[in-house]
């Protein structure tokens, strides 16, 4: 027969409970722990790791292809010479050498020197001549051609490239951030289990102290043993957690030399403290979403390369018109006898016009169609984008909102069951309760308090998704 549970406490139960819980609190705070914020673990993330640094060659590449479109306006120096001799004849020998110099409206100056002899030179051929000149569009290329084309949108790409490299660097933070706070999940979780476990534990050794003692049957720490086993598989479960989460933050860290890190087994996630965010800091999100999000960001600069590419394209329906002017110098010592030796004249020159011009135009418009079927793709794509972020700011800006109000609630819930639970300790010490009802107490604070901490772990991850979905850092 089970002995009912006498209405008064022993002594030595007493100093027995007090003994035990102090060694506890002793071991619990012993255990040297570090916090590792959120904070530090971002900024170890922007310093050194490779995706990071993947992100920011980006822009070294644009400032490349800036360099290739600046490149088609270097000055450019070419020499040809050709030779023929036959049957021991030398029928002619050509030198020319010229330095072509492109200039950004679309002009190109140049001058050279021809060099020439042979018997069989043509009759227009100098033996030595020095000349200089100047080649302007008057049509197709006046306003804009395909060097200056490329250099304008080339320009465009070292803030195509920011954005580009924005937008890594916060999908990256953003997948680090949820990693971090279910990573402080399975520490809180761990924790509570901890003192779960620990809570039946201690009721596991009180009871079998009074069973020895008499007070009661040695059956009734049969009930309090198999609380202790089943809480302990829990936090073993729990403790995999936390291990897992811990790979899952290492997974981020590098150090300087690029080489990757552990996280030390002493580290610890941050506290969270849910702060409410203002309204207006969401509108005004929304009212610079455009200046700030990457991908609305990329889509105005497409918009813009579209813009000179059309303007391009509409040039290139002209015909070309160019005109080509050299002044002509013979040096001194290779004019003949009665010439007059003078710098370069306007009666030593040479001069052409050059004419082209398709007749149908179809190459030209359909390339200048295809640009403007692209533009209204674009114009389309940016609404898209600009709502689906606008309602993204919103619904994560509405999870935040809502989980504030759960915590506050689930906070007052967890202090009414601790009320209830040191009630329940209270008519159990008495002998007015079971064993199985303080259990059952514990187990519910204990999910409640793990609720607690998933609503405030719900929380973070929607504040980073507000930072991800409008491109902005609190």
């Amino acid at each position: 027969m089970i002995k009912p549970i006498k209405r008064y406490i022993f002594p030595k139960t007493v100093i027995l409970l007090v003994f035990v819980l102090s060694l506890t609190l002793f071991q619990s705070f012993s255990q040297k722990t570090e916090v590792f914020s959120f904070q530090d673990f971002q900024e170890i993330i922007l310093k050194n790791h490779p995706v990071i640094k993947q992100a920011n060659l980006y822009i070294d590449d644009a400032k490349a292809e800036m360099m290739q479109a600046r490149g088609q306006f270097d000055p450019k120096l070419s020499t040809n010479f050709d030779r023929k001799a036959l049957d021991g004849k030398d029928y002619y020998n050509r030198f020319e050498s010229t330095l072509k110099v492109p200039i950004y409206s679309g002009i190109e100056i140049k001058g050279g020197y021809e060099q020439n002899n042979g018997t069989r030179l043509r009759s227009d051929e100098s033996a030595s001549l020095i000349f200089s000149g100047v080649s302007v569009p008057l049509g197709q290329g006046l306003l804009i051609d395909a060097r200056r084309n490329t250099l304008l949108q080339a320009r465009l790409l070292n803030n195509i490239a920011q954005a580009e490299r924005q937008k890594i660097i916060n999908k990256f933070i953003f997948s680090a951030a949820k990693d971090y706070w279910e990573w402080y999940l399975s520490y809180q979780t761990l924790r509570l289990n901890e003192e779960s476990y620990q809570m039946a534990q201690d009721r596991f050794k009180l009871l079998s102290e009074r069973a020895k003692i008499g007070e009661i049957a040695a059956i009734d720490s049969v009930e309090a043993a198999i609380t202790v086993q089943d809480r302990q598989v829990i936090l073993e479960q729990s403790r995999l957690e936390f291990r897992n989460g811990a790979l899952a933050i290492s997974n981020y860290l590098w150090n300087k030399s690029e080489q990757p890190l552990e996280l030390d087994a002493n580290f610890i996630p941050q506290t969270i403290n849910p702060m409410a965010i203002e309204r207006q800091k969401v509108d005004d999100i929304l009212k610079n979403l455009e200046q700030n999000h990457p991908e609305i960001a990329k889509i105005i600069l497409k918009q813009k390369q579209l813009q000179i590419e059309e303007k391009f394209r509409i040039e290139m329906l002209k015909p070309k018109f160019d005109v080509n002017f050299n002044l002509l110098r013979v040096p001194a010592g290779y004019q003949k006898e009665g010439s007059v030796a003078s710098g370069f004249l306007l009666n030593n020159h040479k001069f052409g016009v050059n004419f082209e011009m398709p007749i149908l135009l179809r190459k030209e418009r359909g390339k200048l169609q295809s640009v403007r079927i692209k533009q209204l793709q674009t114009n389309f794509e940016k609404d898209i984008v600009g709502r689906e972020l606008r309602i993204a700011v919103e619904s994560a800006y509405n999870e935040v909102v809502n989980l504030a109000k759960q915590i506050e609630f689930q906070i007052i819930a967890n202090a009414n069951q601790e009320k209830l639970l040191a009630a329940e300790r209270q008519k159990f010490l008495i002998g007015e309760s079971t064993l199985f009802l303080i259990n059952s107490r514990e187990t519910k604070l204990i999910d409640m308090k793990t609720k607690l901490e998933s609503l405030k772990s719900k929380y973070e991850k929607a504040i980073a998704t507000l930072q991800y979905s409008g491109a902005v850092q609190f």
